[in-house]
């Protein structure tokens, strides 16, 4: 009976290790097609895949989150595919489309006339991820558009600081603040150098200082600027007062104030740039108001001296009529 009962146990360890054998063969061609569905999904995630084609995403989603078979794991790794590689040349044309609007910027602010290797090398590394997508190196690719996009970027932070400081060149605002346009102009040069070194982010740090300093000096000289123009316009217009402008070149005067009055509006809100601007305008008009007013006056005191000609014609004649009557009577 024991040895009956001990063969017995030896038949259902056979049969459950058979069992567990079958079950587990199954199991590992599930979890294999399970990590192929998942790898395909991150590759159309990482192409933005979801981005480009919201509908069937989903429907590719639900079938994946509803798999319990190897088969619906390839099946959904198929979809993931498929989706990918239409996704693929749109993402590709995107990422082409941001480099290239970087590009024309960079180049459209005139700054590149000063760093032509800069802007070579740069081109370079774009070129670089065109060759490695064509080659079918897609995440290569990715990953050196990437650093082509921050390579323009970056000198579009170059090219801010530029156009800054030549704003305040051509306004002549250095003079407002020396101090701090001399310090900008030592730290730009450094911004440059590290940049040059491949210490990009000391580059950058740089380059936000400088632009900073830049803004200063504008800002400082934007203050000072307006200031002047205020007095300038003040002074016009009380010119203009004095000789009736306000009177006799109503509207030209009218056109002035109300550049006038939205300059101390806006000086009084720190709008120094839009203020200085409109003291200016207001300024000009005050000026063109008097010159009219000139001319009016001009135009007047003709009329009344050729007036006055006809009055004294008219009386010399008729003092000669007089004469010729007198005569006539004797």
């Amino acid at each position: 009976m024991k040895k009956n009962i001990f063969s017995l146990l030896i038949i259902l360890v056979v049969v459950l290790s058979i069992c567990v054998s079958c079950k587990s063969t199954p199991d590992t061609s599930d979890e294999l097609a399970s990590q192929a569905a998942s790898e395909a999904r991150k590759r159309a995630i990482d192409f933005e895949a979801p981005g480009y084609f919201p509908s069937e995403w989903e429907e590719i989603e639900t079938k994946y989150n509803a798999a319990g078979s190897a088969d619906d794991f390839k099946a959904a790794a198929d979809a993931y595919d498929d989706i990918f590689k239409k996704a693929l040349p749109l993402y590709a044309q995107a990422k082409e489309d941001e480099i290239m609007a970087s590009r024309e910027h960079l180049i459209g602010t005139g700054f590149t006339e000063f760093i032509p290797d800069h802007l070579k090398r740069t081109d370079e590394i774009a070129l670089s991820a065109k060759e490695q997508y064509d080659a079918g190196d897609y995440y290569k690719a990715r990953e050196t558009a990437a650093a082509a996009l921050e390579e323009y970027e970056t000198l579009n932070k170059g090219a801010r600081v530029f156009s800054a400081r030549q704003e305040i060149i051509d306004r002549g605002f250095a003079q407002y603040d020396s101090e701090n346009f001399i310090r900008a102009d030592e730290v730009a040069q450094a911004a440059l150098e590290a940049y040059d070194t491949g210490n990009k982010d000391d580059a950058v740090s740089k380059a936000e200082e400088a632009m900073l300093r830049y803004n200063i000096v504008l800002s400082n000289g934007w203050t000072a600027y307006a200031s002047s123009r205020k007095e300038s316009a003040a002074s016009e217009r009380e010119l203009a007062l004095a000789e009736r402008a306000n009177i006799a070149s109503r509207d030209t005067f009218r056109r002035a104030d109300t550049f006038f009055t939205q300059a101390e509006e806006q000086l009084a809100a720190e709008k120094f740039g839009d203020a200085a601007l409109n003291y200016v305008e207001a300024e000009a008009f005050f000026a063109i108001s008097r010159q009219e007013t000139e001319e009016k006056r001009i135009r007047a005191e003709e009329t009344i001296r050729l007036a006055e000609e006809k009055i004294e014609e008219s009386s010399g004649a008729a003092m000669e009529a007089e004469r010729v009557m007198e005569g006539g009577v004797r």
